[in-house]
């Protein structure tokens, strides 16, 4: 199996963001948890500040991957192009956030992203991403 996970902006200064919402740990740690708990799956991980990045990304999995985890971070809430994207693309999605975005700022509570995507997780920092993997893994199962 392998599995695209893309990040949007400022992830890639995780550690440097408040750990209460996005825990102690850089992309390069998820990484490396994600890699020991699934070492028969292949992470491609990327991460990207600008949006239409994400989109052209989107668009190239469809060939190359089996499914797609997404955190597109503040893009979640207002990029309708990283929406239409999602929908086009027909691979098995989650969105994921390492934060509680309802539990946060109202601004942040609102995902238009994730109506596009098979399923949604947020707010078990770095174990967002690994349940996310379990799930693609499990709906994979019945493909």
């Amino acid at each position: 199996m392998k599995i695209l996970i893309i990040n949007g902006p400022n992830l890639n200064l995780l550690e440097n963001r408040n750990p209460i919402h996005y825990g102690r740990n850089s992309l390069e740690k998820i990484a490396e948890l994600l890699n020991s708990k699934f070492p028969s799956v292949q992470f491609i991980i990327e991460q990207f500040n600008r949006e239409d990045e994400i989109v052209d990304s989107i668009h190239k999995s469809s060939s190359n991957y089996d499914g797609i985890i997404i955190n597109p971070a503040a893009f979640t809430h207002y990029s309708i192009s990283i929406r239409d994207a999602l929908e086009i693309c027909k691979l098995p999605k989650v969105e994921v956030h390492l934060s509680n975005i309802t539990n946060r700022e109202k601004f942040r509570s609102i995902s238009i992203t994730s109506s596009q995507c098979d399923g949604y997780i947020s707010g078990f920092k770095d174990y967002s991403y690994v349940l996310a993997v379990n799930y693609l893994m499990e709906i994979m199962k019945t493909v």
